[in-house]
């Protein structure tokens, strides 16, 4: 089972949420400015979007880095603020009005509530969202999200990392570097990127001329937001 605690708004943990930050500064532009313009597509202009990519401080994705290779951005190209449009539209916290993003009357109520916020938006996110669909990749992971979660609860809880954690899986050594690459990328990609940007796990990389590794530890919010049936299983860590 998994059950979402409710956080205050003044919760330091929320800090974690990589998708939290962005879909308040996201209603919050909307607030000030009246709407974000829309173009043909629907789609976030690019003013919004270059504004979004030097704002929401994404790990991994600078401003820096993404405009070193490309001076114009379009919404497809900043993954995370396409994934995070459409879930302001599916919770009808906005809403397409004449060429432009609009609040409605529950996103004005949320743009300055962060827990409440995290409440409406990550379990949605997390547990109801096809993950494939917007990774670009066609397989994916078996399992379900209790499983997932209430393990990773426990194997991650030190920190592990991502080959250990598809190893406590499926039950077979998989890793970037090996033939079941793929594999590894749909499992990373449906599992353990949305646990990422919801703020819930984060990754550290390390790369050397024999092979790549990802370790994975959860964040403070993990424990603070979430009850899992696996939380007697933890063990206090053994102090040096």
């Amino acid at each position: 089972m998994i059950e979402f605690r409710p956080l205050p708004d003044d919760h330091p943990d929320l800090a974690h949420s990589p998708m939290l930050r962005g879909a308040l500064l996201t209603l919050q532009y909307a607030q000030e400015h009246g709407s974000i313009g829309l173009t043909k597509t629907k789609a976030f202009k690019r003013v919004f979007v270059h504004w979004a990519v030097e704002h929401f401080e994404w790990p991994g994705k600078s401003a820096e880095e993404m405009f070193r290779y490309n001076k114009v951005i379009n919404e497809y190209e900043f993954l995370p603020l396409e994934v995070l449009h459409f879930l302001l539209i599916s919770l009808r916290l906005g809403r397409h009005y004449k060429g432009e993003f609009r609040l409605t009357k529950r996103g004005d109520e949320l743009a300055h509530a962060p827990g409440r916020l995290f409440a409406e938006m990550i379990a949605y996110f997390i547990l109801r969202i096809d993950h494939a669909s917007y990774a670009r990749f066609e397989e994916r992971p078996f399992g379900k999200w209790d499983v997932w979660m209430n393990v990773i609860n426990v194997e991650a809880d030190h920190g592990t990392t991502e080959a250990a954690l598809f190893q406590a899986f499926y039950g077979e050594p998989k890793d970037w570097h090996t033939a079941g690459w793929r594999e590894m990328a749909a499992f990373s990609s449906c599992v353990l990127r949305p646990l990422g940007w919801a703020g819930l796990l984060m990754e550290t990389r390390e790369e050397n001329a024999e092979k790549y590794v990802c370790h994975v530890f959860k964040t403070p919010l993990w424990s603070s937001a979430l009850k899992l049936d696996t939380d007697n299983m933890l063990q206090p860590m053994a102090l040096q």
